[in-house]
């Protein structure tokens, strides 16, 4: 069975910093495709961040590259997110996602589209808030 449990949200200050994990099992994990989306109050799940297994490429949305950083861990089975300089608009329920195919690089497979990811653990809050 996938289980994936995001860990480490809170409440922070504007300009504060965050780091979010995300524990994993049930599946091999450094073959996979892993995201991290979001969903902030009365708004749709968006994507944020995804990186490849192997560690490599990683993307951002527009509105948090050069603030977040993902990484992984595949001897932990652990997925991060580094963010930095928080605002308001950060504040969400953020999700760890595992893509639904080992090939997330190829025609007609974009990692950027939340439906192409097959689970994603209960989240976790992040508030940022003076």
């Amino acid at each position: 069975e996938v289980q994936l449990e995001e860990l480490g949200g809170g409440l922070v200050q504007p300009g504060g910093s965050l780091t979010l994990s995300c524990a994993t099992s049930g599946f091999t994990f450094s073959v996979y495709t892993m995201a991290w989306l979001r969903q902030a109050p009365g708004k749709g799940l968006e994507w944020v961040s995804f990186i490849l297994g192997g560690g490599h490429s990683p993307q951002y949305a527009d509105s948090v590259h050069g603030r977040f950083t993902i990484s992984r861990d595949n001897t932990k089975r652990t997925l991060y997110l580094q963010m930095n300089d928080l605002t308001p608009k950060d504040t969400a329920t953020y999700y760890c996602a595992k893509y639904y195919n080992t090939f997330s690089q190829g025609p007609g497979r974009d990692p950027r589209n939340i439906r192409e990811y097959d689970a994603r653990g209960p989240g976790t809050q992040v508030t940022v808030s003076s």
